[in-house]
């Protein structure tokens, strides 16, 4: 999938188990399983009700929003998937971060921030962590999650 990119797509895919030949993140939304270990909106933190479940959601128009919830809450943090490119670490990626949406329900509002997400590709069957932050000209935005090796669940 081209929101992955040609030299991230690569690596990831090296590493990749031979039964799940996925790209992380994919068109449509991909959910993850593991455990929430930070989620801070400015002075706010909202870590021990962060759940264990992270949503990577891939727009048709190419936008990836790394979502993550705590108390009936969502904090995503979206850039544009075609900017993703070959983390510091091996095996990981970065997304750059332009847009911090929050909110529940019908009740969501945006700000332009910027940042990263750091990822590695949670179909290799091992625990990877996503981790996420930003800044807007009033607050920052930091999130933290480690899955549990298990195979996501692609909707």
């Amino acid at each position: 999938m081209r929101f992955a990119g040609i030299a991230f797509g690569l690596t990831i895919l090296a590493a990749t188990s031979a039964g799940a030949v996925e790209n992380f993140p994919s068109q449509g939304v991909t959910v993850v399983s593991g455990k929430c270990s930070k989620l801070v909106v400015g002075k706010l933190d909202a870590s021990k009700g962060c759940t264990g479940e992270l949503a990577s959601v891939t727009g048709p128009d190419g936008s990836v929003t790394f979502i993550f919830t705590s108390g009936g809450k969502m904090l995503g943090f979206q850039g544009d998937g075609r900017g993703i490119k070959p983390g510091s670490q091996k095996g990981t990626a970065q997304l750059p971060i332009d847009v911090i949406s929050t909110g529940a329900g019908n009740k969501m509002s945006g700000v332009e921030a910027k940042g990263t997400c750091t990822f590695a590709n949670p179909y290799a069957g091992k625990p990877v962590t996503i981790e996420c932050s930003a800044k807007s000209p009033k607050m920052s935005f930091n999130g933290s999650f480690t899955s549990d090796g298990k195979t996501p669940r692609h909707k």
